[in-house]
């Protein structure tokens, strides 16, 4: 029987060989390690990005809603601004609104709100702008109930005003059949003549009925007289009581003479008679005269002499 012996030669490859297989078994693990752990560092770096991307974001995300927020404050701040009563129904610190406005602002304090928080902000800032609105439009519906008041207050002031001009006119006395008579005084003002004639005239004489007035009251009513000569000018003299008073446009007229009268209700007056006496003579033509009450002119006449 053959028996085949090692030959002593073969036994280093062998070694050989068998080191071999070591050497790559443990180069192969080496190298799935490297890349283990390179493919887990890339990885760690992409999550790290993305996490910082996320927090970019997040970030970004609080800024525009904190503008929002912002926003939203002013317009409340205008509208309380506005309206007292809703000013004060805002002031509790248990309206929703001013719990809205703290759980909004607690939010956006945080340098790191989650995207919970984010979210549950943004539906807060939403609801808070719907009541906004709805401020808004109570406020212009006010606003536009007031103005109406104020245009029917004002209608019926106008009318008010009005129906008191139409009274206040209805007062006014009315002045006619107005005479203007130049007397000639004789006998030391003893005895008097009617004359047509300038030179003789001492005194003009102005005679007037007032009119029945079923509207005015009874009582003293003072009569302002106005004569003007034939150049247009006002015969005035203090001493005989001229002077001015403002009439109903607010203008003034002045006077020559003042009249007072003792007025019944419904009852006429009949030539009521006021002179003027003058130390200057008295020019040839028209003499205008001109009855006043109340700053409204009642009643006019002229005379003319030679």
């Amino acid at each position: 029987m053959d028996n085949q012996i090692e030959s002593p030669d073969n036994e280093p490859q062998k070694f050989k060989i068998k080191n071999s297989w070591i050497y790559l078994t443990i180069i192969a693990l080496l190298l799935g390690t490297n890349l283990y752990l390179f493919f887990q560092k890339k990885e760690s770096a992409t999550q790290a990005i993305q996490a910082q991307g996320r927090l970019t974001q997040m970030s970004s995300e609080k800024d525009v809603l904190q503008k929002e927020f912002d926003a939203s404050l002013v317009r409340l701040d205008n509208l309380t601004g506005k309206n007292a009563q809703l000013e004060k129904a805002l002031e509790s610190s248990n309206s929703d609104v001013s719990q809205a406005k703290a759980r909004i602002q607690a939010i956006l304090n945080k340098s790191k709100a989650t995207a919970a928080e984010l979210k549950e902000a943004r539906g807060l800032i939403k609801g808070l702008n719907l009541k906004i609105d709805s401020y808004e439009k109570q406020i212009a519906g006010l606003k536009q109930e007031n103005a109406n008041l104020t245009t029917q207050r004002d209608s019926i002031s106008y009318t008010n005003t009005k129906l008191q001009e139409k009274v206040s006119l209805a007062q006014i006395l009315h002045a006619s059949n107005i005479r203007l008579k130049a007397i000639d005084l004789r006998r030391n003002g003893k005895k008097e003549k009617e004359t047509t004639k300038a030179k003789r005239v001492d005194l003009l004489r102005i005679s007037f009925d007032i009119d029945e007035n079923r509207i005015a009251e009874s009582g003293e009513k003072d009569l302002k007289i106005r004569i003007t000569n034939p150049n247009g000018e006002l015969l005035s003299n203090a001493a005989l009581g001229s002077g001015s008073v403002v009439d109903h446009d607010g203008e003034t007229i002045y006077y020559s003479l003042s009249k007072t009268i003792d007025l019944n209700a419904n009852v006429p007056l009949k030539n009521i008679d006021v002179d003027w006496k003058q130390s200057a003579d008295y020019q040839k033509g028209a003499y205008k005269v001109e009855v006043y009450y109340e700053g409204y002119l009642i009643g006019s006449g002229a005379a003319m002499l030679r």
